[in-house]
């Protein structure tokens, strides 16, 4: 029996093609098992090469081999995409080749397991008709990484794990540095890799980083007495060495910056309006733009934002306040110039009326930002925390608040239309400290065994809903 090296098999994502539509992952597969079927090994981790060998099966027959997994996204609903309703696995299919069984009705091949989810995946045989003929489960074990393992304070960690998986408990990690929570790690839509970056904080010598279970909100100290016990946990130790400080970067390089409207087609007839700027922190310059007005038409402009909170009761609405006036020439055209006025984050409607009578529409989406901080204090002085463009959303609304890698609280800007003041004081050791704010996801429907809300999201590259920037100040603590 000659063994088979399958031209397909990948090692990586993009060596293949994933669908929702290949034999053997449709809802409801038939399966008609025949023969035998085996990998060995039957766990590892992804670049491991198997062998699969087919038994007692139809001979001459050829059979597809797949690999059944999923591709995950979030579930955001509601008009202006606001509610947030927990994580989705769609599940899809890879195709890793196709063997075909000799007159005894055997094969052996091999093949590479690829990048994915962790845990137990479905090897199957399928024959043309679709019918599953048989399967075996390859286990994808998790991998941590957490580099460098040494350096000066401020030294950016990473924290690198793969094989996290699709099930409530396998899904979700939990950061704890010097046992207190820093943040949680999530892979949804990373195919179960999540990468997460760490200043190194506290004194000269080793500080403990544990890579923790928990899928409720915060890590579950005792895994070895889980009805899971399999689900494993790490740790490992940075030592902090005397040197230059690695500080954060200058927060310009932090901030969003304005995004410029790359395209917008003028209409073919009737009035419309646009801007330069479709997206920025607010004060950021715009100019308006409009035309296929009547010459000499009165054209006021008016802002829509997003009024109310969750918490008192009376819900929220969309308001309109007035962002100016303008005259159009004899060609039926205006500029204005303007700035994006202070407001939630998040899209906004901005609507030209002639008289009462609204004739074109635009949107600008405000980013968030945040203040310097002093970069020199004593003990106990104030390090007040400013923000702007905080959102309004179930996933947008709040930001977490990280102290020297320890979890101090959230801070909500919907009340308070996206502007955001943190009071805090200077504690600790003389030295450098290090304040980290995280995107995080504030309420909403959250997927069976799971609760992510008001933690820090240290994956925040896959945050839900809107693509929302962390941002890392330092100051120092006089002796």
């Amino acid at each position: 029996m000659a063994l088979a090296t399958l031209s397909a098999a990948c090692a990586t994502r993009g060596d293949t093609t994933e669908t929702t539509t290949q034999a053997g992952d449709s809802i409801d597969p038939i399966v008609e098992y025949v023969g035998s079927m085996e990998l060995v090994p039957n766990r590892g981790l992804p670049g491991t090469v198997v062998s699969v060998t087919g038994q007692d099966l139809a001979a001459g027959q050829t059979y597809a081999l797949t690999w059944s997994s999923a591709e995950g996204s979030w579930d955001i609903r509601g008009d202006a995409g606001e509610e947030y309703h927990g994580r989705v696995f769609t599940p899809t299919v890879m195709p890793l080749g196709s063997v075909t069984a000799d007159g005894a009705g055997s094969f052996a091949a091999t093949f590479e397991v690829p990048e994915d989810f962790g845990f137990v995946h479905d090897v199957r045989l399928v024959d043309s008709a679709g019918v599953i003929r048989n399967q075996a489960a390859f286990v994808v074990d998790m991998q941590v990484t957490i580099s460098p393992d040494s350096g000066p304070p401020g030294t950016p960690i990473t924290i690198r794990v793969s094989g996290l998986g699709r099930d409530a408990l396998e899904g979700n990690r939990q950061i704890l540095y010097d046992n207190r929570y820093t943040g949680w790690l999530s892979a949804v839509t990373t195919k179960g890799t999540a990468v997460a970056v760490i200043p190194a904080t506290g004194g000269p010598g080793p500080h403990r980083i544990e890579v923790a279970r928990g899928a409720f909100t915060f890590p579950y100290l005792n895994p070895a007495q889980s009805p899971r016990p399999d689900i494993l946990v790490y740790d490992a130790v940075f030592m902090i060495t005397d040197g230059t400080p690695v500080l954060p970067p200058p927060l310009d390089e932090q901030i969003p910056q304005p995004v410029e409207r790359t395209s917008f087609t003028i209409p073919g007839g009737g009035p419309w309006i646009t801007t330069d700027v479709e997206a920025g922190p607010i004060g950021t310059p715009l100019v308006v733009s409009g035309g296929g007005f009547a010459p000499g038409a009165a054209v006021t402009l008016t802002w829509y934002r997003i009024v109310g909170n969750r918490v008192a009761g009376l819900g929220w609405e969309e308001r309109g306040i007035d962002f100016g006036a303008v005259t159009a020439g004899s060609d039926g055209s205006f500029e204005m110039s303007a700035e994006v006025p202070s407001d939630v984050g998040g899209p906004h409607r901005l609507e030209a009326l002639v008289g009462a009578t609204a004739v074109a529409t635009t949107s600008v989406r405000i980013t968030p930002a945040v203040d310097p901080i002093p970069q020199t204090v004593a003990w106990g002085d104030s390090v007040d925390l400013h923000m702007t463009g905080v959102g309004w959303t179930e996933t947008a609304n709040i930001y977490t608040i990280v102290y020297d890698n320890a979890y101090l609280g959230y801070a909500c800007g919907f009340n308070s239309q996206g502007d955001v003041l943190v009071p805090l004081r200077a504690t600790g050791e003389p030295g450098w400290h290090f304040i980290d704010l995280y995107p995080a996801i504030y309420k909403g429907v959250e997927s069976g065994g799971q609760q992510s809300f008001r933690i820090p999201m240290l994956t925040f590259g896959e945050h839900p809903g809107e693509a929302l920037p962390a941002f890392h100040l330092a100051f120092f603590i006089e002796g």
